[in-house]
């Protein structure tokens, strides 16, 4: 067995809501609930009742209390006994009477009826409790800050107790433990001294939840066995989760006997249902506190955790109003961004300020953007995978990465915090800070690290730190703590990102769909327009015609070269008509999408090519088979056709070649776009004008060189390829050739 395994085993897994013992100040008496009798008694009957056990077990109430005794209990079993209890109960013994405060509780169908002495005398009413705490309320509720309240509450505990320390012990994160105020006469302090989650385990913790006091009044004491040991309601061991007597775990009374405290009293501390920290109390003499004591304490606990909140949002208030200053510059400059990872790289200054970050990364689908000190891009995103999984609510916080991400541990000098935000679940979008490694030195009381002692035949024992003396450890891999204000300020960051994500996203959709209107507009007009201007055109280009047919005799040489002029610019302009006509209708035919072998429509095209020029000796290169693709075979033939085309057309080297192809896919691409490719290498495109070629009847060159032409076959190449949802460019080099880049088609049949 090893030395962890019994830390885990001995301490976290102990059964102390089922000792089956109780602490010998009281009387416990488990009931029916259906007939009021007593199924199970402590053993200690008969010196505080007068009765031994084998006496009361199986009789009805009746046997210790009058009537109207039982009838209150009763009424207490049937409502709300939190706030009856404690009941006055009183019995005759020896011609004496016994005063008890009662306390009844009700747990999986069993009543729990629970009988502690009185130790004073007169009756205690609600106006000596509000004496007793209303002093301390006002205080508390007066304090400014949240070391001044838990200060006056533990000096007006002290007071109100007598106990000789008491100390406010508040839990972090890491379920350890700090002494945070003090009030005490003893040596040696324990202000600011840190303790291991193993002083107060986990089930502990639990049921400091179910309880909000927990009273010892000797740590000394012989525990009181219950008769019988199993429930005969339940046959199981009694839970004793809400029992006020419960015995204390060994362990924990070991604990106490090597710090040297013989009496305790813990008020739980609780904030939104989770134990925030306790009011602990210690005596080094047996101190028995009365229940009506006890109630005003644990009212004093119940107002101090319901000032929790408070306080703790006055804590660091003028940081907080920096960083929401921050959060609204943030809104004004990605509201002025046309992508949001723009506008958060541009204030790289306040990303770090906004947390107190040294480094931070906006990653997005494809780009990494770094600011400050930050691991590697490789790094970062293979940390990234392995916070994926670990977020909880988009957010994921350390201040300790390594310990739980070891491949952090090279380097933890620039990122030993960590602070992630995923911006959406839908495009893998994050935003993560870094700070960096910090070496500090804790404060211990007593070694942590120490809680298993070997025994002489060599076994392994869980044993308490018998000294709480100051102990230092230099604590590294630890950055500073991200503060709760810094977290909800990235939390609400989310939210405003996303809010003008999604304000820029209507923008664009209401400019899309008024840009689609402007452009079906203008296909009709380029249609309409175009189609109109033929008739007319037909006409000039006939007239012509039939002017140098009917008077070729009298027209002179200069009139008909005049007239034969006319007739090429009719039939120039009806070629630029047909094109018009040709474009427009690109954008207006209903794609036919089918699988399309691109080998095959190549070769056609060539060929088609080969055929009506004849005379141009061309080498074409094609590398490897080219894929099958689902695209609209018709315009993609266009496409190849016009591309093929103007590698020939402008060309004026001896030796002309052309060659298609594609590239070679990734496997993170593998259901993306092929890019293809046409290279020539002929005449090339000067820089300046790579642009511009794809504008409708922008030729570079004179109307007849290179053939001529009218200027649309590269217009209508990238109409193709935009409407099949892909891009194109080009690269070329002036004299040397060019090769034009376009993308096309998604899922491949190969």
């Amino acid at each position: 067995m090893t030395v962890q395994t019994v830390d885990l085993t001995n301490c976290d897994r102990e059964p102390i809501h089922i000792p089956g013992l109780i602490q010998p100040h009281g009387v416990l008496l488990a009931i029916n609930l259906s007939n009021l009798e007593i199924v199970q008694v402590s053993n200690n009957t008969e010196q505080l009742l007068g009765r031994q056990p084998q006496d009361l077990l199986g009789k009805p109430l009746s046997q210790l209390f009058d009537a109207k005794q039982v009838d209150t209990i009763q009424k207490c079993l049937n409502g709300d006994f939190e706030s009856l209890n404690p009941i006055n109960l009183s019995l005759k013994r020896q011609n004496k009477s016994l005063r008890f405060d009662g306390i009844v509780h009700q747990l999986d169908g069993v009543a729990l009826l629970e009988l502690e002495p009185k130790k004073l005398k007169g009756k205690r009413d609600f106006f000596d409790f509000y004496q007793q705490v209303k002093g301390t309320i006002t205080k508390i509720q007066k304090a400014s800050t949240m070391e001044q309240m838990c200060q006056v509450v533990v000096s007006e505990v002290r007071k109100i107790t007598g106990f000789e320390r008491v100390m406010v012990y508040r839990f972090d994160e890491d379920e350890t433990g700090i002494v945070i105020a003090e009030d005490t006469n003893q040596e040696p302090p324990y202000l600011n001294l840190r303790y291991p989650p193993s002083d107060i385990p986990k089930q502990a913790r639990q049921l400091y939840t179910c309880n909000w006091l927990r009273i010892i009044p000797n740590a000394n004491y012989q525990p009181v066995e219950l008769i019988p040991a199993t429930n005969p309601l339940t046959n199981q061991t009694l839970d004793l989760s809400l029992s006020v007597l419960r015995s204390v775990s060994p362990i924990h009374l070991e604990y106490l006997q090597n710090m040297g405290v013989v009496a305790s009293m813990s008020i739980s501390l609780v904030q939104d249902q989770k134990l925030w920290g306790l009011i602990a109390c210690h005596d080094s003499a047996t101190k028995y506190i009365p229940y009506s004591l006890r109630a005003a304490c644990e009212f004093i606990g119940q107002v101090m955790s319901l000032e929790l909140a408070n306080k703790e949002a006055s804590v660091d208030q003028e940081y907080k109003i920096h960083l929401k200053s921050l959060q609204t510059q943030f809104v004004e400059s990605l509201s002025q961004a046309e992508y949001f990872v723009d506008g958060i790289a541009q204030m790289d200054s306040q990303l770090l300020e906004l947390v107190s970050a040294t480094g931070a990364v906006i990653c997005s689908e494809d780009n990494c953007i770094r600011i400050g000190e930050t691991p590697g891009e490789a790094e970062i995103y293979a940390l990234l995978d392995w916070i994926k999984p670990q977020l909880h609510h988009n957010l994921f916080h350390t201040r300790s990465l390594a310990q739980i991400y070891p491949a952090a541990e090279s380097f933890k000098a620039v990122a030993s915090g960590v602070l992630a935000l995923e911006i959406s679940k839908v495009h893998p979008n994050y935003l993560l800070w870094f700070r960096p490694e910090v070496i500090q030195t804790v404060n211990w009381g007593g070694n942590p690290h120490k809680p298993v002692e070997v025994e002489e035949d060599g076994s392994l024992r869980l044993s308490p730190r018998k000294s709480f003396a100051l102990w230092q450890e230099t604590v590294r891999g630890c950055a500073l703590p991200w503060k709760a204000c810094e977290i909800a300020a990235v939390a609400e960051l989310s939210s405003l990102i996303v809010g003008v994500v999604l304000r820029q996203a209507d923008e664009l959709a209401s400019i899309n769909i008024e840009l689609q209107r402007s452009n079906e507009e203008l296909d009709s007009f380029a249609y309409v327009a175009s189609h109109d201007l033929k008739e007319p055109l037909r006409g000039i280009h006939n007239y012509a015609n039939f002017l140098m047919e009917d008077y070729a005799e009298t027209l002179t040489e200069d009139g008909v070269a005049k007239l034969q002029t006319l007739v090429k610019l009719t039939q120039r302009m009806e070629d630029l008509i047909n094109s018009l006509l040709h474009f427009s209708r690109l954008g207006r035919t209903e794609l036919i999408w089918q699988q399309v072998n691109l080998n095959d429509l190549v070769q056609q095209a060539i060929a088609t090519l080969t055929i009506s020029r004849p005379q141009n000796q061309i080498d074409f290169r094609i590398p490897q088979p080219l894929p099958t693709i689902e695209c609209d075979r018709a315009q993609v033939n266009e496409l190849f056709t016009n591309l093929i085309s103007n590698a020939i057309k402008y060309n004026d080297k001896p030796q002309r070649w052309v060659e298609i192809g594609f590239l070679q896919r990734t496997r993170e691409q593998a259901t993306s776009f092929y890019t293809f490719y046409v290279r020539d290498n002929g005449i090339g495109i000067p820089p300046e004008h790579q642009e511009k070629i794809f504008q409708i009847f922008r030729r570079l060159h004179g109307r007849d060189e290179y053939g001529g032409g009218n200027g649309a076959g590269l217009t209508i190449a990238r109409k193709i390829v935009e409407r099949l949802g892909g891009k194109i460019w080009v690269e070329s080099t002036l004299n040397e050739g060019s090769t034009f880049y376009f993308t096309l088609g998604a899922e491949a049949i190969i």
